[in-house]
């Protein structure tokens, strides 16, 4: 592959904007780099040492913030202020390769430091026969001797989708309507995209993300991030607390169900009446989510709106219902959801009592709502530090346990500094960015019978960096709206545009985006680096697009729909370099559809779901329930294939024989063939079958085979063979099996076919291409 190639990406991941071109002679002075912006400082140096060993400490606010060795992260910057920090990295770089050290027969500061030498704060960072050192020690060699050879590259790597299938427009069509509808494409959809191609996708998307089940798809795939319907317990006491909604959180308890005469029907209506109060509950953050998807509103609002959403039952439990009960189209659906302001809180006692300059509770999108506080909770020991891990990784994709290497030695650490996380560098690096953003969330200290919000007796922790963000220190006169001031801060952030564009990825593709590699000296590492940089590159591209839209979410979802991310269906042929294998090795939309997105699937094909992916069945298939399970499996396992054998067989057997009982222009399933049509009678006749095999192919499938591809013809020799066995076998009845008959279904089979035809609809139903997306 093309370094040359793979480090344009790099840059445009690192820095968000494209490198000087080889050519550009801009004019730089910097201490004894070459004009053109040498590309292995910026390939090399900063990419595989100081991005990730160095800038932790060495930047303003970090721990070597007062030393001579300060460094800008380029990611916070836009635009021209981009090239401008990697140039200033690379001027303090170049410094201190062109300072040697007497005592150390003349060698770099730049070689010493990393080793632990010289007094270095962060100790030891790298090995010096490590791939970080030599790369450095090359450096030094460059800056004392700039006329030496540069590095070579490949500039004869070919695209990266070379070779790489994409689906027609049709099948695109389809991938989209199934995933974000849960329906096949209509005819005027079909015939549009038939007349204009990808042209008329964005019209068509435009409708999609306007009907209801693309709102259930949009809450269940961010759901599946940030898990908020798994908080623990009762939500109706886990979530409201006794503290400040004692006398309203219970109100189903007291509900007059006095017109249902029958003692066991009106217990039976009580508990639905509880659960579907609890529901409604832990539904009101995804809730929030499609409110602001659904009006168009700017996708910031997750973590700036001032408001949250309620239902009619949910609204009971905040006390707030009658004031809102005319907004509501229908007070007795639990699930019509709209939005309102809290009052601040007030407690049973007065310390208990929320502050507030308005008035109202200060409500900072999910940040602020119970069920978030209640899904992620403090203790003495953790410290709001979960809520602030969670928050980094949820809103700015920072996995803050990445910051920096664990600790090796915590009892050396904690005999060493009365403060370890404050004051011992290798604790600190991380806690200087967690603390501050834990101290946000103090006075949300409680998670117990008495609630989520109160402020902790005895005040903030001292130990611990004091309330801010990124540096920023949190004014005294915030505090009592320290969530909305973080909400504000994040959404001006350029990582929030990014990870929104990263959640997108996952909703349409069930895969994480990637993350660098971290093994330098894996063979495959400038594979592995091309792919996530090529990744990197479309992200940063999307995200451009989502911010520029005035953060539109949907603009998000069809610019990655018209990408070749998601357009991608496998391989031309198998790789045969394990370097291109390693590069290839996650693009395409193949993941196992989850139970929700099965049942729908089945439900868009047959004209009815199975119903059976539900409970435990569900669990077993992978489903989720946001607390103990809480990522969707990658591959089957044995009682998931084992699953998917029953399920072939089952909706095969409901629909098969019922599909040929009605009339031919009624069915979705065989219109062009009768059962009284069997292989080899005739050519016509084998040329029926094979028509409807192909309709089968098409509708269940997605595939587009000709009557006489190989495909079709394999299954072809299935429905022959079915028929052939029945009827050399003797005793076969020549009536359809008793449970396949049911419901109006055809009965009589006198030639084996309706069978023949169940076990075709069996075997398609288990193919990847079905269970697969």
């Amino acid at each position: 592959m093309s370094l040359r190639a793979c480090s344009v990406v790099l840059f445009v991941t690192v820095f968000g904007s494209a490198p000087l071109p080889a050519g550009d002679k801009k004019p730089y002075t910097g201490a004894a780099c070459a004009a053109e912006g040498d590309s292995y400082f910026r390939d090399e140096v900063w990419t595989k040492v100081g991005a990730r060993k160095c800038l932790t400490c060495h930047k303003p606010g970090g721990d070597a913030a007062d030393s001579a060795f300060v460094l800008k992260d380029p990611r916070k910057a836009e635009g021209v202020a981009q090239d401008e920090a990697l140039r200033h990295n690379r001027d303090a770089f170049a410094k201190f390769a062109a300072i040697p050290e007497k005592d150390a027969k003349g060698q770099a500061r730049l070689l010493l430091k990393p080793l632990g030498k010289l007094d270095h704060g962060g100790g030891e960072i790298i090995t010096a026969d490590s791939t970080e050192y030599r790369v450095l020690n090359a450096f030094v060699r460059r800056v004392n001797n700039p006329k030496g050879a540069e590095l070579a590259l490949d500039p004869n790597a070919g695209p990266f989708f070379e070779g790489v299938v994409m689906l027609d427009d049709a099948r695109l069509l389809r991938r989209v309507t199934l995933q974000l509808a849960g329906r096949l494409p209509t005819g005027a959809e079909l015939a549009a995209v038939a007349k204009d191609g990808r042209h008329a996708l964005p019209a068509i998307l435009d409708a999609v993300m306007k009907e209801e089940a693309f709102y259930l798809r949009l809450r269940e795939g961010f759901n599946d991030i940030f898990l908020t319907a798994g908080v623990d317990g009762n939500p109706d006491q886990s979530v409201l607390s006794y503290e400040h909604f004692e006398k309203t959180r219970l109100w189903y308890q007291k509900f007059d169900l006095g017109h249902i005469a029958d003692e066991a029907e009106r217990r039976k209506a009580g508990y639905k009446l509880a659960a579907d109060y609890r529901k409604s509950l832990l539904e009101e953050p995804m809730r929030l989510v499609e409110y602001v998807v659904r009006n168009d509103r700017p996708f910031t609002e997750i973590v700036t709106a001032d408001y949250i959403m309620v239902s009619p039952y949910s609204a009971r439990g905040y006390g707030v219902f009658e004031p809102l009960k005319g907004q509501f189209k229908n007070p007795d659906d639990p699930f019509e959801f709209v939005p309102v302001k809290l009052k601040a809180l007030v407690g049973r006692s007065k310390p208990e009592n929320q502050d507030s300059a308005t008035g109202y509770y200060p409500h900072a999108g999910l940040l602020s709502t119970f069920q978030y506080l209640a899904r992620y909770p403090t203790t003495e020991t953790n410290r709001n530090r979960l809520r602030a891990r969670m928050y980094y990784q949820h809103f700015l994709g920072v996995d803050v346990l990445e910051l920096a290497a664990r600790v090796s030695d915590a009892a050396t650490a904690q005999t060493k500094f009365a403060v370890p996380t404050m004051q011992a560098p290798e604790c600190a690096v991380c806690h200087k960015t967690l603390d501050p953003v834990a101290g946000l969330f103090q006075d949300y200290w409680r998670f117990a019978e008495r609630g989520v919000y109160g402020k902790r007796k005895g005040g903030w922790f001292t130990d611990m960096f004091g309330p801010g963000f990124e540096g920023e220190r949190l004014p005294a006169s915030e505090r009592w709206r320290a969530l909305q001031w973080l909400g504000e801060r994040t959404a001006k952030d350029p990582r929030f545009a990014v990870t929104m564009t990263e959640h997108v990825y996952y909703v349409l593709t069930g895969r994480r985006a990637l993350l660098p590699p971290k093994d330098i000296e894996d063979p495959l590492y400038p594979a592995r680096a091309r792919a996530y940089l090529t990744q990197r590159k479309e992200v940063e591209r999307v995200a451009a697009q989502l911010a520029k839209s005035g953060f539109n979410l949907k603009v998000a979802f069809k610019e990655w729909i018209a990408s070749d991310f998601y357009r991608a269906d496998g391989l031309a042929t198998v790789a045969q370099d394990p370097a291109r294998r390693a590069e290839l090795d996650d693009v395409g939309v193949v993941r196992m559809l989850t139970p929700e997105q099965l049942e729908r699937k089945i439900g868009a094909v047959f004209g009815a779901r199975w119903g059976r992916l539900e409970g435990e069945i569900a669990s077993l298939y992978g489903a989720i329930d946001s607390k103990e399970t809480t990522d969707r499996p990658a591959d089957p396992s044995g009682a998931m294939g084992a699953i998917q054998r029953i399920m072939s067989n089952d909706v095969a057997c409901k629909n098969v024989a019922r599909d040929f009982a009605r009339p031919a222009k009624e069915r979705v399933l065989f219109p062009g063939i009768e059962p009284e049509v069997v292989p080899g009678a005739s050519a016509d006749g084998d040329r029926q079958i094979r028509q409807a095999i192909a309709h089968l192919h098409r509708r269940l499938l997605g595939q587009d085979a000709a009557v006489d591809s190989g495909d079709v013809s394999r299954t072809f020799k299935l429905f022959a063979a079915v028929v052939a066995d029945a009827k050399a076998a003797k005793g076969v009845e020549k009536r359809e099996a008793y449970g396949c008959r049911q419901g109006g279904a055809l009965a009589d089979d006198p030639q084996y076919t309706v069978r023949a035809w169940r076990a075709v609809v069996t075997y398609l139903l288990r193919q990847p291409a079905f269970l697969y997306e």
